[in-house]
C-alpha cells in the first residue's frame, strides 16, 4: 500500500512542492489561472488566516488544500449569487464559525485513491477543531469533470445553499455553494463502520467526541 502523509505548507520545501501540484492542476490542467506562483504566499503563519496543506505519496507532492479562517459570506454583487429559498446569511453567520475550502486538487494520477483527499480533509479538520471553528463552506464547479460534488455531498454531507455565476478562477461553470456542519456530520457518522469514515476521523474522533458532548451540555443549560 502506497505511504500517504500530509503536513501543513510551512517551508520553502514544502511551498515548492505544492506550488508544483497547482501548477500541474489549475493551471496546466484546468487553466483556471494565469501564474501558480500568484496563488500560495511566500511566507505563511502557523496560525494565520490562510493554511495551506500538501499531501504526498511514497513522497511525490500529489494533492492541495487551502483553508481560509473567517471568509466573508456575502459575497461581492458582481459574483451574482443565487441562495436558495430560506437560505439567511444572517443566520449562517449565528450558527457557527466559517472555514472555506478555497482550493482543494488532487493530481490526475492520483484521483483514483480515495484515501489521498480523506487523508487532507481529516488533517485539515484536525486544525479546524482544535481553533474551535465549526463549519465548512467551499464552491464547487457545476458539470466540471472529476468534479468533488459527489465526494463532498454523498461522502462528506456538506448540503447546497446557493449558486453564484462568478468567482476569481477562469472558469464559466457555474458555481455551487456548499457548507458542512461538522459535528451535525460527524453525530450521523459517528457509529458508522464504513473504511471511509473511519479513514476520515481516524486520529480526530477525541476532539469530535469532547465537542459533541459540550454541544450537548450547552443544549441542556
Amino acid at each position: 500500500m502506497s505511504c500517504i502523509t500530509v503536513e501543513k505548507v510551512l517551508t520553502a520545501g514544502s511551498r515548492s512542492d505544492a506550488l508544483e501540484v497547482i501548477e500541474q492542476v489549475f493551471r496546466k490542467e484546468k487553466k483556471w489561472i494565469s501564474a501558480a506562483n500568484d496563488q500560495l504566499p511566500e511566507k505563511l503563519e502557523k496560525e494565520g488566516r490562510y493554511s495551506w496543506f500538501l499531501a504526498r505519496i511514497d513522497g511525490r507532492s500529489a494533492g492541495v488544500l487551502r483553508l481560509m479562517y473567517d471568509p466573508p459570506l456575502e459575497l461581492p454583487t458582481e459574483y451574482d449569487v443565487r441562495l436558495l429559498p430560506g437560505v439567511n446569511i444572517e443566520e449562517l453567520k449565528n450558527e457557527g464559525r466559517y472555514v472555506e475550502i478555497g482550493r482543494f486538487m488532487i493530481r490526475s494520477e492520483y484521483r483514483k485513491n480515495p484515501r489521498l483527499a480523506l487523508r487532507l480533509m481529516r488533517i485539515a479538520t484536525k486544525e479546524v477543531l482544535e481553533r474551535d471553528y465549526t463549519h465548512f463552506i467551499t464552491d464547487v464547479f457545476e458539470g466540471e469533470p472529476n468534479s468533488p460534488y459527489n465526494f463532498h455531498t454523498r461522502v462528506l454531507g456538506f448540503e447546497v445553499i446557493g449558486k453564484h455565476l462568478f468567482g476569481d478562477l477562469n472558469c464559466s461553470s457555474t458555481r455551487i455553494i456548499l457548507t458542512l456542519d461538522i459535528l451535525k456530520v460527524y453525530r450521523r457518522i459517528r457509529n458508522n463502520r464504513s473504511r471511509v469514515y473511519r479513514e476520515l476521523t481516524e486520529g480526530v474522533r477525541g476532539i469530535l467526541e469532547r465537542k459533541l458532548a459540550a454541544a450537548g451540555t450547552r443544549l441542556q443549560a
